[in-house]
């Protein structure tokens, strides 16, 4: 598929939705996290990924970050098209404007992210309040849901409490100073 400039495309919940490239703000902060996260896992067998597919029953997602295997030659899927979901450790969305926006990341890749057993999902929402990261942990795939979701205003350091990147903070250094 070839989106119209300025877009991408993702499968999500069985349907092929196209999406506005990022915002300046929305680059900056999904930059700062992979930065922050590289530094975090250097000399690991992990790495933070941008702009590759993470593949589960053939749907595709493109995450603002990821973290997965340093090697990925063994967690291609068998279309090379991108990572398997089942080797991923983190995702971390940054919530983009606009109401169809928001609820794909708030909303429809919470589920899919949770059905494909992602160990930790993270939200950064600058549109939450005056800025909010949301953390999902304890997967439920049959339920399409997490067993834990805690919410932390900008402000507060949240440290990833498992897998890969455990001990990982995302602190004002990421999502900038907490808004009044």
């Amino acid at each position: 598929m070839d989106p119209p400039e300025g877009y991408r495309a993702e499968i999500i919940e069985g349907a092929i939705e196209l999406s506005p490239t990022a915002r300046r703000s929305h680059g900056l902060i999904a930059n700062r996290v992979r930065r922050a996260l590289d530094r975090f896992l250097d000399g690991s067998d992990y790495a933070c990924y941008q702009d590759m597919n993470v593949i589960h029953n053939r749907r595709a997602w493109i995450p603002d970050a990821f973290v997965a295997p340093e090697d990925t030659e063994p967690c291609h899927d068998e279309d090379d098209m991108g990572v398997r979901a089942d080797s991923v450790q983190l995702i971390v969305e940054v919530v983009s404007p606009g109401k169809r926006n928001q609820d794909r990341d708030r909303v429809k890749k919470r589920r899919e992210y949770a059905r494909a057993g992602i160990p930790v999902y993270v939200v950064i929402d600058d549109y939450d309040g005056e800025g909010a990261v949301t953390l999902f942990t304890e997967p439920r795939p049959e339920a399409a849901d997490w067993g834990d979701i805690r919410r932390f205003a900008y402000g507060r350091e949240v440290i990833i409490p498992e897998g890969a990147a455990k001990g990982f903070a995302i602190g004002e250094a990421i999502t900038g100073p907490k808004r009044d």
